[in-house]
């Protein structure tokens, strides 16, 4: 049997989604700058996709800007917002369990002479309203907190964020990383205060490769790259047509039926936790119940190294992660896990499982039964 639990590293394309992409590359191949018939096609294709996004959060299709992904929408969000806003101050605020996509750009911005401030978390992940409240002045031209944390799924309060932002400043922009956040929350930007917000595809069995910035119509940002002046000046570039338009299928399907999908993965979620943690020596981090996102658990296993676990669940046919599969290639210890108190022991002994619409029961009791096996001897060699 095979057990695909790394759902928050990426997911299976939609079979509609790629039907159309395929379509499109074989058939509709257009460039959207060209004037003739193909070109206005492909154009139609990509305006289309712009609709259907849009519409899923309640905003406008001209603040849908497309990119090649999660990171790409990350940087240029918090560089181009800092770069254009940098006279009415110089100060950005962020949490120290951001993704490397924000991590690694504030840093960026630190050696351009911003001050960054990295806002702590509570033992579950989720940050305190009293210590950004703190952390604001006159100089705060920028803000951005994740949606749900891509380790232990932890949920932040971005409403009541938003609503603290425009209350103190209503020039303070706020960015949202909510790559592991939408299609399986309904995100509505408006309502929540949200001024930018950073989402990838292939996390939704979309298409790899593609993502999108939303960026309120309001709000000063400078691009960073340049070329054709493609999507209003702000991202150039010849358009990906065939991924947008997959990635706007994904979307109308992961939205479709929602709430019956988003109460079947809470419940696959709770039957996980709650079994495995009959299992000696485990310990299940980050927020409980359904305090946090209804797909991801971080699981802690006393006494094994995470990368021993890992191919050894491997070999059985069980796809895991020990952390986030976009650092797997720089191993380090979880910033993230060291944030919310985990013991040092730990550190290195922590897995990743997570789900999405195609998982099943049996695959989970095939990895509880697996694991229950597997434990007792790893941890005998280990003490060896």
């Amino acid at each position: 049997m095979e057990a695909y639990l790394d759902n928050s590293a990426t997911t299976r394309c939609y079979t509609k989604a790629a039907k159309l992409m395929y379509d499109i590359m074989t058939e509709h191949y257009g460039n959207t700058s060209s004037l003739h018939t193909k070109g206005v096609e492909a154009e139609r294709y990509k305006r289309e996709a712009a609709k259907i996004i849009a519409r899923s959060m309640k905003v406008e299709e001209k603040e849908i800007c497309f990119t090649s992904g999660g990171t790409e929408s990350d940087n240029l969000a918090l560089l181009g917002c800092a770069r254009a806003n940098r006279r009415a101050g110089n100060h950005l605020i962020t949490t120290c369990i951001e993704h490397a996509a924000v991590l690694n750009t504030m840093r960026a911005l630190e050696e351009e002479g911003f001050r960054v401030t990295y806002l702590p978390v509570d033992e579950k992940g989720v940050v305190r309203l009293s210590d950004l409240e703190e952390a604001l002045c006159d100089d705060t031209i920028l803000v951005s907190v994740m949606y749900v944390n891509n380790e232990i799924g932890s949920v932040q309060p971005i409403g009541e964020i938003g609503e603290l932002l425009k209350k103190q400043n209503h020039r303070i922009l706020f960015h949202v990383d909510a790559v592991q956040a939408y299609g399986k929350f309904r995100i509505y930007p408006k309502k929540l205060g949200i001024d930018l917000m950073s989402v990838s595809s292939h996390k939704i069995h979309g298409p790899k490769g593609v993502g999108f910035l939303y960026v309120d119509s309001r709000v000063k940002i400078l691009p960073i790259l340049f070329g054709g002046g493609q999507q209003r000046d702000l991202r150039s570039g010849t358009e990906n047509v065939p991924g947008d338009a997959g990635f706007a299928e994904a979307v109308k399907e992961v939205y479709t039926d929602f709430d019956e999908k988003i109460e079947r993965l809470y419940s696959l979620r709770e039957y996980f936790v709650r079994e495995i943690g009959t299992i000696e020596g485990t310990t299940v981090n980050g927020p409980g119940g359904r305090e946090g996102a209804p797909h991801i658990v971080s699981v802690s296993f006393a006494g094994v190294r995470s990368e021993v676990l890992l191919h050894a669940l491997e070999e059985r046919g069980i796809y895991v992660s020990s952390g986030s599969a976009c650092s797997s290639n720089h191993p380090a210890l979880s910033g993230t896990l060291k944030a919310i108190g985990v013991k040092k022991e730990l550190l290195d002994s922590t897995l990743r499982f997570s789900f999405c619409e195609f998982t099943t029961k049996e695959e989970l009791d095939y990895t509880l039964g697996v694991l229950r096996e597997l434990l007792p001897a790893l941890r005998r060699f280990t003490r060896r």
